[in-house]
């Protein structure tokens, strides 16, 4: 991560990562594919559980920038026994983390679930689905942690490789749990809740094995092991701005939801399709963050601004081009991707527009991404956390309520264009800030 030129070094951490989270993308999509297959008000069910289970993937994913990130500085800077220690510390908070989200499932998803519908079919299937998801979630705190840990030492490979097992796990076991194959009970949303978490703990066991057997560089055993609070602190300085970043996400699609279902239920499952289908853009950008991140902070360790701005450079014009990508996608084929999710015409006619009116923000989503990646991995999660609070709850949420009093639910997705507009006006002048403060500026590469 010092010495490889820059713009190979993304491609060859980052796409291995990429295409592992396209697979993600592609089993989330099956998921809800199958599902579909259901009824609409399954669809709807498992759209509407999505807030909550973002959440639990905010917590995981969030305590795994902050192991990536001070992992990686301490490799950078040479120092091998306090990357140990930041790794399992780490281990600490997301076992913690997975706690909380064990009680929830025991004790707030009926709750949850009556607060956004009172049509009982979709309150049971939610319910059904989302326990399973939260109670048995220790897979994928598990998962994501070993992903971090090789990620962290540069083997995106491996990497791949544990994201790979537990997706397929999920994609074969999807059909079969849900309809009833090869012997096994049809299941109905309940097995695709079943595949979702069997996938998880497959990947978590192959991850640990990557990492005691290909990762030499860290050491995850738990013997002798005593809670450093000030590591604690420093992984939380940085983790929990990314956790509430990504948790926003979940709160703006819950306030989303509530505003589409004043219209119908349908409009609901189709913003729930669209959140499927947006994962073939978004994922392999976040896999691309995965290779930016740890890039970043081991050259920030090892004082080379230079190779800094180009990571950012070159992850700004890889994440636009994969962004562009998605929008041809959804431009040109909102149809044939709908009737994926067996789509009927009321459905069709809510869905085509809304799909090709969120799609243009787009153009401008992969930057913003970059840019906030780049704060966190400096360990200003912070101004990340800035950016993603103004664009989704003082610009979108607004957006979309006022949009909706006008009565018409195309003008509803407009907010998504509007929201991306202030984005990018925030998200570029507090990067600069951030390579400002930390002496990695354009003098500094300069010098």
């Amino acid at each position: 991560m010092g010495v490889m030129p820059v713009k190979r070094l993304l491609l060859h951490m980052g796409v291995p990562i990429m295409i592992s989270m396209l697979v993600q993308a592609l089993y989330n999509v099956v998921d809800s594919i199958f599902v579909s297959r259901i009824s609409e008000n399954a669809l709807t069910a498992v759209s509407m559980a999505f807030p909550m289970q973002n959440l639990l993937i905010s917590f995981s994913v969030g305590f795994g920038v902050g192991i990536n990130a001070l992992v990686s500085r301490a490799l950078g800077a040479g120092d091998g026994k306090r990357a140990n220690i930041a790794a399992r510390n780490g281990l600490l908070l997301q076992a913690i983390s997975y706690l909380i989200f064990l009680i929830l499932g025991l004790s707030a998803v009926e709750l949850y679930m009556r607060a956004q519908t009172n049509v009982e079919e979709i309150v049971q299937y939610g319910i059904e689905y989302l326990r399973i998801v939260l109670i048995f979630s220790f897979g994928l705190f598990a998962e994501i942690s070993f992903e971090r840990f090789l990620q962290s030492t540069g083997r995106a490979k491996y990497a791949m490789i544990t994201q790979l097992c537990g997706a397929v796990f999920n994609i074969v076991f999807d059909p079969i749990l849900i309809f009833g194959l090869l012997g096994f009970p049809a299941l109905g949303i309940a097995g695709a809740a079943w595949a979702t978490v069997g996938g998880q703990i497959f990947g978590a066991l192959v991850g640990l094995y990557l990492c005691v057997k290909k990762n030499p560089e860290l050491s995850i055993s738990l013997k002798g092991f005593r809670p450093d609070g000030a590591m604690i602190g420093e992984m939380c300085r940085i983790s929990i701005p990314s956790i509430v970043m990504t948790s926003v996400t979940s709160v703006m699609t819950f306030g989303m939801d509530i505003i589409l279902h004043g219209f119908s239920s349908t409009a609901v499952a189709v913003f729930g399709v669209y959140y499927k289908l947006q994962s073939f853009a978004f994922m392999p950008v976040f896999g691309l963050n995965n290779a930016l991140v740890p890039t970043i902070a081991f050259n920030y360790g090892a004082k080379k601004p230079e190779r800094i701005h180009e990571a950012v450079k070159y992850g700004m014009l890889y994440a636009s081009a994969i962004m562009f990508a998605g929008l041809l996608l959804l431009q040109l084929f909102p149809k044939e991707l709908l009737l994926l999710f067996d789509a009927q015409d009321y459905m069709l006619s809510i869905g085509i527009p809304a799909l090709r009116i969120i799609s243009v923000h787009y153009l401008l989503a992969g930057v913003c991404i970059v840019c906030s990646a780049s704060c966190q991995a400096f360990g200003y999660g912070v101004y990340s956390l800035i950016i993603s609070c103004v664009r989704q709850l003082a610009a979108l949420l607004p957006a979309a309520w006022l949009l909706s009093l006008t009565g018409r639910l195309n003008l509803i997705w407009l907010s998504f264009p509007i929201a991306e507009c202030v984005s990018i006006a925030l998200c570029l002048p507090l990067l600069r800030l951030v390579l400002k403060k930390t002496g990695m500026s354009v003098r500094a590469a300069e010098r």
